[in-house]
């Protein structure tokens, strides 16, 4: 017997305030390009420039990611069953590709200075210019990370990174200057650019490695651990056993596919009463944007020692103790017994 959850929308108030958001959030992208090449006129300085160069590919993958989310908030359809959540890898993938490819780029600049040194000046006006675009980053980074985990969006969240990251690197380069006004020693300009290249690349190739596991179905064990949490704390003595679980999300979106046991003498309206019980447990964690497909098996002989229905008169044996349920069981494909 197998239940597959109906269809819900409710997906879609979050889908349009994170478009929204993203809308936002690509204007203020372009605001911090420009005042980062007004720092950039004001004092040539190479750790500057790198910066900017950063915000360029900030424009173009907050860009992508705005439509990327126009894509994801968009509902099922027949070409589309599982909805069209995976954009959002699509986009965080690029973006991370992106971030590489800066990286690269910076790190070019950097050992190009080493070589060809090139004069700065303006430094004390340029400071102040850095220290109002980091707080900017800043408060936007903190802001999208927490509106993205709170709407569950990978686009949200990779958007974050990328205005951490610029917090990060353009503080850096801040710091870099201040030294520069100290020690006179104009190369610390550069050696700050290669170490921001170094890191921009390893943030770049996390966003891209949770990318493709999302693109590629990868097993969130985070996720699979919370839910098995949750349906442990409050079990029903009517699921004798739960096996074969699988949770892939898109987007907004959950998806559940597990083999739930019950009692092999209940009839069709008994199980799915039973399977009702289960999704709105989840439901009521998870939220209401989780579909189900549960194959329901009856019990066996061999279940009766896990079973904790108190009055069975099907029993076969004693029961001796309830079977909880893990990461290393419940992903198994077959019913669970004592040895």
């Amino acid at each position: 017997m197998q239940r597959p959850s109906q269809k819900n929308n409710s997906n879609v108030p979050y889908s349009k305030q994170n478009l929204k958001l993203q809308y936002f959030v690509t204007a203020l992208t372009i605001v911090v390009f420009l005042l980062k090449v007004v720092t950039y006129v004001l004092t040539h300085s190479l750790s500057v420039l790198s910066d900017t160069l950063e915000s360029v590919v900030n424009i173009v993958a907050t860009l992508v990611g705005s439509y990327s989310l126009f894509i994801a908030s968009k509902p099922k359809d027949k070409d589309h069953p599982y909805g069209h959540g995976k954009a959002e890898f699509v986009s965080a993938a690029f973006q991370g590709s992106l971030i590489v490819g800066i990286g690269c780029l910076i790190i070019y600049k950097a050992i190009d200075s080493f070589i060809h040194p090139v004069s700065l000046h303006n430094l004390d006006n340029g400071i102040w210019l850095l220290a109002l675009i980091a707080v900017i980053n800043l408060v936007t980074a903190l802001v999208l990370n927490r509106i993205g985990k709170k709407n569950k969006s990978l686009a949200i969240l990779s958007s974050g990174k990328l205005f951490k990251i610029d917090f990060f690197t353009t503080a850096s380069v801040a710091i870099g200057i201040v030294l520069l006004l100290i020690t006179g020693y104009q190369k610390i300009d550069a050696f700050i650019a290669l170490l921001l290249g170094i890191y921009v690349i390893y943030d770049g190739y996390k966003i891209v490695r949770q990318s493709l596991a999302g693109i590629m179905d990868e097993a969130d064990m985070e996720l699979l651990e919370e839910v098995i949490a949750e349906i442990n704390l409050s079990r029903n003595s009517k699921w004798i056993d739960l096996h074969n679980l699988r949770v892939i999300k898109y987007g907004l979106m959950m998806h559940i596919d597990c083999h739930l046991t019950v009692p092999w003498y209940y009839n069709v309206n008994q199980a799915h009463e039973a399977v009702d019980d289960f999704t709105q447990l989840i439901k009521n964690k998870f939220g209401a944007s989780v579909e189900f497909y549960i194959h329901t098996d009856g019990c066996m002989p061999f279940s009766c020692p896990i079973c904790t229905i108190k009055e069975c008169e099907k029993r076969k044996a004693p029961f001796e103790k309830r079977l909880d349920w893990n990461l290393e069981n419940v992903l198994l494909d077959s019913k669970h017994q004592l040895a």
